[in-house]
């Protein structure tokens, strides 16, 4: 086993940006793909990932938590994680939130904050409120992996 350096800029771990990792998405999907259409598919999902990391980068609440990270992969795996999670055929190939979250200080606030501004992304997609919160319940539970104070 070779062991990876941290990433001068980000101090990450680099991980493996093609390795399935369904088990790091932390949570189990949904059984039926039917949720996923509510979304708008695969297309629908990437969309509203990479437009709440726009939103969370432009809100001075959070936007330095996302500074000096790469926004591409971010926007990537947290439409895998979506996806994967709301059932509609894609595989996760980012880090358990935890192993992705070391010593940031995100705070109970910050969480608060990307939260809302994922619920605008989903409102803004026409995404139905029922539909939302099944998204939200299987998102919520990791919270305690990403919070630190």
């Amino acid at each position: 086993m070779t062991v990876k350096e941290r990433d001068p800029v980000t101090g990450e771990i680099p991980a493996e940006p093609y390795a399935q990792s369904n088990a790091n998405a932390g949570a189990n999907p949904y059984e039926s793909a039917r949720l996923a259409a509510s979304f708008g598919g695969r297309e629908g999902i990437a969309r509203i990932a990479a437009r709440t990391v726009d939103l969370s980068q432009a809100d001075p609440r959070i936007a330095a938590i996302f500074a000096a990270h790469d926004m591409v992969r971010l926007k990537r795996t947290l439409s895998e994680q979506f996806c994967y999670l709301l059932n509609a055929g894609c595989d996760y190939t980012g880090r358990d939130m935890k192993t992705a979250h070391p010593d940031m200080g995100v705070t109970r606030g910050d969480m608060n904050a990307l939260v809302e501004n994922l619920q605008a992304a989903m409102r803004e997609a026409n995404v139905p409120f029922a539909a939302q919160n099944r998204l939200l319940a299987k998102l919520a539970p990791m919270s305690r992996d990403v919070i630190e104070r």
